[in-house]
């Protein structure tokens, strides 16, 4: 039997929640942690320059709920992207780099999440991948002076979307403090994945785990990579489950949910939490203790 921490995304939380607030609905739904959220908003960005008052409030509200974040979650690179054509986005996502990596150290969080594009909205060339590679070496070395790990989430674009890309680029900048973050649905989206044999070649690289369902990219479909509902995707959680539990993985695994806007977001998240309590009861996962 594996144990195993369960955590939610930020993003699924009701928005308008105080920090405190948020992860008291966190731990009342079940939860071991939650995910922190840079994405390429202005209002989140913002958090990289919070003074030291509100990481001093951030870190309260943790140790009065008894509750963690375990990852950063920089998708702030789609906009500023490392691989840029344009040298004042690269020193700009350098800059980010710098600012999130002292961020988490004050926070105490263990690991960045690192979005896995060279560009987003800018073409891809051989060009970007380099520049991508020269500043990610320039990251994990920064990253390495603070004990900080980064961790490559296998994305929705073809430019990472497997382990064992991820793999390849860690050949390239040999480093402890570079892994992988497999996304479940994102490796399970892309026909050309093995799942498994990611999972099992790559299962030493592997940090934490994003459960998240999607649907897969055929000829004629770009896929869908956001607002699946569990268990209407592609993804065979049963066996990825399995598979990382014979592989003893005793990471946490995040369910990933965009529903900080809905309607009712607390019934969206019980439901999600309710699918994987079934599966890990029949698989015998136990969770790690809500305390």
């Amino acid at each position: 039997m594996t144990i195993n921490a369960v955590g939610i995304y930020e993003k699924a939380l009701p928005k308008n929640l105080s920090w405190e607030e948020k992860f008291l609905l966190a731990k009342r739904l079940g939860f071991n942690y939650i995910e922190f959220s840079i994405d390429e908003s202005d209002e989140r960005l913002n958090r990289l320059n919070w003074t030291r008052k509100e990481r001093e409030e951030f870190r309260e509200a943790m140790w009065n709920t008894n509750m963690r974040v375990n990852t950063l979650m920089l998708s702030g690179h789609r906009r500023y992207p490392l691989g840029s054509n344009e040298s004042l986005v690269r020193n700009k996502a350098l800059e980010m780099m710098k600012k999130a990596i002292d961020l988490v150290v004050d926070l105490g969080i263990r690991n960045i999440q690192l979005a896995g594009y060279d560009v987003f909205y800018e073409n891809k060339t051989v060009n970007s991948r380099e520049m991508f590679v020269e500043n990610l070496k320039k990251c994990v070395e920064m990253a390495e002076k603070k004990q900080v790990m980064l961790s490559i989430e296998t994305m929705d674009d073809t430019f990472i979307n497997s382990l064992s890309k991820i793999a390849w680029y860690k050949e390239q900048i040999k480093s402890p403090w570079l892994q992988g973050y497999p996304d479940l649905g994102n490796l399970s989206a892309w026909p050309e994945n093995d799942v498994a044999y990611e999972l099992e070649k790559n299962i030493s690289n592997i940090v934490s785990v994003h459960l998240k369902d999607t649907k897969k990219v055929t000829n004629t479909f770009k896929g869908q990579f956001k607002n699946v509902k569990f268990g209407d995707g592609c993804v065979d959680f049963v066996g990825c489950l399995r598979t990382l539990q014979r592989l003893d993985y005793q990471g946490g695994y995040t369910i990933e949910m965009w529903s900080e806007n809905s309607q009712n977001p607390i019934e969206e998240i019980k439901q999600a939490k309710n699918f994987f309590n079934e599966i890990f009861l029949n698989l015998g996962i136990e969770q790690e203790k809500v305390d």
